[in-house]
């Protein structure tokens, strides 16, 4: 290996490491039925724990760990935030996972 595929090799390595963080992330359930819902609409914290049956609290603490990792993004309206995934990508992630675990 010369010096450049040392390189590519780190960044691949890295790029490794973060996803599984970011699946780490995904594997929460609340954090995923977060995202299941923000599939097919804006929502602030109040809608988003009432469709979960959670507290507003709690829904609160994921969506920040969401934000983290840029899985979803907040905008602000007035006195409410209103939540949205972060881009396409997060759908697409979601979505392929609902297909892929209702074919086995």
């Amino acid at each position: 290996m010369n010096d450049y595929s040392y390189v590519l090799w780190g960044v691949y390595v890295k790029n490794i490491e973060r996803s599984v963080e970011l699946l780490k992330v995904l594997a929460d359930s609340t954090r995923f039925r977060i995202l299941d819902q923000l599939i097919h609409k804006t929502m602030c914290v109040k809608e988003i724990a009432k469709e979960l049956n959670a507290t507003q609290s709690a829904i609160s603490h994921q969506l920040r760990i969401l934000k983290e990792y840029n899985l979803v993004k907040a905008n602000r309206h007035g006195k409410q935030v209103f939540y949205s995934l972060g881009d396409e990508h997060v759908r697409n992630i979601i979505e392929q996972v609902i297909v892929h675990v209702g074919h086995n």
